[in-house]
Parts: C-alpha cells; structure tokens; sequence
C-alpha cells in the first residue's frame, strides 16, 4: 500500500466526523433561529428540515427529541456539578470547590451557568415544554453529583448524605440559574447581571457553610 492511499484512508473517518459536526451544528443554529422567531411550540422538525437542507430523519438522527435542539449542551450541564467536584482542590471541600466554580462562571458569562442572552432565555421561560425540560436538566445534574459525592466520601449510592448534600448545593444552583433567567428577561445585560450575581452567589453559598463546611474534603 502506497502512503499516499494509507493517509487518504486513514483521514476520511477525521472528514466525515468533521462534516457530521458541522451538519449537526447547522441543523442546531437553525432550529434554535426558528425557535427565537416562532416559539417552540409553534416551530416544527419539517421547519428545522427545510431551513438546513437536510431530510427531517436527519434531523430526528442528530436530535432525537424536539427539546435535544434547543438544548443541545445537555450533557454539559448534568455533568457539570459533577465535574467541579472531581477538580477540587487538596483539601478543599465539595462546598468550596463548587462555590469557586460558580463565581469563575459568573465571572466568566458563562452560558452554562444561565447567562444565555435575552432572547434565548426567553423562548425557555416562553415554553411550557423547556421549561419543564429544564426542571428536569437541573434534577439529573442533582443526581450526578449525588453520586459523585457518594463516591468521594465512600458512602453506598443511595446514603441519605451526599443525597442531602448534592439537594443543598443544587438547590443554590437553581435559585442562582433562575436569578441569571430573571434579571436577564428584567433586562440587564450579562455584564451587570455578573456584578449583581457575585456578591449574591458568596451569600447563598454561606448559608450551607453550616453544614457543609468540611463535607467531602479532597
């Protein structure tokens, strides 16, 4: 075999891969352009299809659930608590290190944390279905950071503590989410929601120190 065949095979699964990225990424701008436009609701997969010149199979392949377009960082999300506890520091608690990547988020803008823009977060809080998705998002996210604090602590999957822990830390995360939702339909811009949100942030985090200041230290 000539190396010129080898390198022409061996980077066709990188261009395809590249092409279904793309492909993917352009069905999820479209629908999410619709959605702004339309509502959700009111926006159908054959919609979606059409504005991205793609089969309306295609577009169920990449996205199996009409919420999967709107949402599409999913897995991003429910991961994230999770995430930030494994990246704690030595000796730093699971309250500490989850508070420190809350306010780098803020700081940040990031869109994870609920600093989404105005129109995007109002085709959410306009959807009774992404809503209701949402809801769901943030009730998985708990689960996985139940289950990672159960790991780092050694206690059995379904002990009543890291269950307790993970339903106080999450429960700021929403009440800090749906603040960013809030101010941001209010009209503020990410920049002031940012200064609004820091001081706020260290405020309800400080109200779990009580019980979870040395909970789960690395």
């Amino acid at each position: 075999m000539s190396i010129e065949s080898s390198t022409t095979k061996s980077a066709a699964p990188g261009l395809r891969e590249a092409k279904k990225r793309e492909t993917r990424q352009a069905i999820s701008d479209h629908a999410t352009r619709l959605f702004i436009e339309r509502g959700f609701e009111r926006t159908t997969i054959a919609e979606i299809a059409d504005a991205a010149r793609v089969a309306k199979k295609t577009v169920t392949n990449y996205f199996p659930r009409k919420e999967d377009l709107a949402l599409d960082h999913q897995d991003a999300f429910v991961a994230s608590l999770a995430r930030h506890l494994a990246d704690r520091e030595p000796g730093e608690s699971a309250l500490a290190a989850l508070r420190r990547a809350f306010l780098a988020a803020v700081a940040a803008q990031d869109p994870i944390a609920g600093f989404a823009g105005p129109s995007f977060t109002r085709m959410i809080a306009e959807s009774p279905a992404l809503t209701a998705c949402l809801r769901g998002l943030h009730d998985q996210r708990e689960e996985a950071l139940a289950a990672a604090l159960a790991e780092a602590t050694g206690a059995a999957p379904d002990a009543i503590a890291p269950r307790t822990a993970a339903a106080l830390i999450g429960g700021v995360h929403r009440v800090l989410f749906r603040r960013i939702q809030d101010l941001t339909l209010a009209g503020r811009d990410n920049a002031e929601i940012a200064a609004l949100l820091e001081p706020e942030a260290v405020q309800a985090f400080a109200l779990l120190e009580p019980a979870l200041a040395d909970y789960a230290r690395a």
